[in-house]
């Protein structure tokens, strides 16, 4: 099975780009939808960043959360728990280590509500240890991802 995924990226120069003084700010287009885009301002300071824009780590630690979050959702409905609402309020921790600077762990902390029948917290865990195991993103990184979870 093979499936593509594409983004398209567009950038165009503000300010002097010679001089490294120039803005970071762009957009992803995903499928009609555009998002802005720009370099953290943790690591290139405004006003050359765009403090408002997505950055990409940012990005990243959503990706693995939503991910996470979509088989979850699915998992617990197959199971018989269907959900009202879920929300992470996730954490990417970037380090360097050997000379490189990388994104090396993302905490997800999930809290669910239920509209029916409610997990107990072992359930709640087996599923999410299985969405882990299934998200496509979670799969594809060197990244560690903790899933923490409310007790009860």
């Amino acid at each position: 099975m093979t499936h593509e995924y594409r983004a398209t990226i567009r950038w165009n120069a503000e300010g002097d780009v010679a001089k490294g003084q120039y803005s970071r700010g762009h957009d992803w287009v995903f499928d009609g939808a555009t998002v802005r885009g720009s370099a953290s301002p943790q690591v290139v300071p405004p006003p050359f960043s765009v403090k408002a824009a997505v950055d990409p780590e940012e990005a990243f630690v959503a990706s693995l959360s939503s991910c996470h979050m979509l088989f979850f959702v699915d998992l617990a409905r197959r199971a018989g728990f269907p959900a009202a609402s879920y929300r992470d309020e996730a954490v990417g921790l970037m380090t360097t280590d050997a000379g490189r600077t990388w994104v090396a762990r993302v905490d997800l902390n999930p809290v669910v509500t239920w509209s029916g029948k409610v997990p107990s917290v072992a359930e709640v865990a087996k599923l999410h240890d299985k969405a882990h195991h299934l998200c496509f993103i979670a799969n594809s990184v060197k990244t560690e991802v903790v899933v923490n979870q409310p007790d009860g």
